[in-house]
């Protein structure tokens, strides 16, 4: 009989051979638990003034608080749990990143200008090249082979769990075992550490140099003045929007993915498709409703969050975590310290330089989604940068997903 109840909430394993008994939430269940990630974490933060002060994004607070639970209950041996999350996360990264694309609009390149585009570029290949270096040099100290050592930098630092992974079955080829596993493990870690360095430098830098935000510098929903208002239909009519162009975005991710020493994640095509369209619908006049754009944008992020960090499996990083972490320590300061000192003074050494340096934080220890995250909650605390939150998480991960494939694999043939 409970069998039978259980199965409509997802799929039971029996213990066997040693292992514990597991049990995999089904989605809707899974998405449940989202939510309940979602309340807690805006729950703790707005009765935290600490959190508020360092920004850190809410789904992260509440989203480690429940991966650690479930990995208590795993270690103890009670039942193992686990989330069918995969299908939704990507949905909600793609059209996420796709809403973030649709508000590239090229007028606000032109106010932007080509020198900060320029610095975002040098700053994001400088990062990438100095954590290869830094993770191959802590990787000789530890004797940690130095394939792996690259997996712990760059491929999972700037690169995320999805570089990681393309580069794990190449690095195995070249004689790193398990290279794929200690990959996808320093990506996890690197998800956690840029949500959680990201606000405390921002925070750093705003208080050392009394910066201000420009209370001219509004959201685009916001720039009449008013707060916007949602409407039923317009909210239909955008999301229907999403959904075409984020299906435009494939041919477009099938011809940058199909370029030669170079991986390619499904969303840079997402958010490529998303900035055409806005400059396609722009110069012919096809109406569009910005605030419910950014209303299907800050909810695709919210959940993302939440489903990513709450699936988090702690326990992964257990086998891994000696020479790993000594990586991992080295990888977190040199990005604390690159924002502050690098990062900061290149993008203009104002207050939206900090609120970028943030994001730079983000991406650089993480993924895009962490990089905006963290502008998020560095802005909702300290006020609106529209071209840090437009520009630079968007214009940097490009760079990133170029350069860092074309640099791994040279300098990986070269120290193998």
């Amino acid at each position: 009989m409970s069998e039978t109840i259980l199965r409509y909430f997802g799929t039971f394993t029996p213990a066997a051979d040693g292992a514990a008994a597991a049990f995999k939430f089904e989605y809707l269940t899974t998405l449940g638990f989202a939510a309940i990630v979602i309340f807690l974490g805006r729950a703790i933060v707005a009765r935290s003034a600490l959190l508020r002060k360092y920004a850190i994004p809410a789904p992260v607070v509440s989203g480690i608080i429940f991966s650690v639970i479930v990995a208590v209950i795993k270690g103890a041996g009670i039942v193992a749990f686990s989330f069918d999350a995969a299908i939704v996360k990507d949905l909600c990264q793609n059209l996420f990143f796709l809403c973030v694309g649709f508000g590239f609009s090229l007028k606000m390149l032109k106010n932007a200008g080509g020198k900060l585009c320029a610095m975002i570029a040098i700053a994001a290949c400088l990062l990438i090249t100095l954590q290869d270096l830094i993770g191959w040099l802590v990787g000789s100290l530890v004797g940690l082979h130095p394939l792996l050592a690259l997996q712990c930098s760059s491929a999972a630092m700037s690169g995320g769990v999805g570089t990681a992974s393309a580069f794990g079955p190449i690095f195995e080829s070249m004689g790193a075992p398990d290279a794929t596993t200690i990959g996808v493990a320093a990506g996890t870690m690197g998800n956690i550490m840029g949500s959680l360095i990201g606000g405390p430098v921002a925070a750093f830098l705003i208080t050392r140099h009394g910066l201000k935000s420009d209370p001219n510098d509004k959201p685009e929903a916001a720039k009449t003045g008013s707060a916007p208002t949602l409407d039923n239909g317009r909210m239909i009519s955008m999301f229907a929007m999403t959904l075409l162009i984020a299906a435009l975005g494939m041919p477009i991710y099938c011809l940058l993915d199909n370029i030669p020493m170079i991986e390619m994640p499904k969303f840079i095509g997402c958010l490529f498709a998303g900035a055409i369209a806005r400059n396609a619908m722009e110069a012919c006049s096809i109406k569009f409703y910005v605030p419910e754009v950014d209303a299907i944008e800050h909810m695709f992020l919210e959940l993302y969050l939440a489903l990513v960090l709450m699936t988090t499996d702690i326990t992964k990083l257990a086998p891994v975590a000696g020479q790993m972490g000594l990586i991992l320590l080295a990888q977190a300061i040199l990005m604390a310290l690159f924002a502050i000192f690098i990062s900061y003074n290149m993008f203009g050494r104002d207050y939206g330089a900090a609120v970028m340096a943030a994001g730079n934080c983000g991406w650089g220890c993480g993924s895009g989604p962490n990089a905006v995250a963290n502008e998020k909650a560095v802005m909702e605390e300290y006020g609106w940068h529209n071209i840090a939150w437009v520009l630079y998480p968007s214009f940097a991960v490009i760079i990133d997903d170029i350069y860092n494939p074309i640099f791994l694999s040279i300098f990986g043939s070269l120290i193998a």
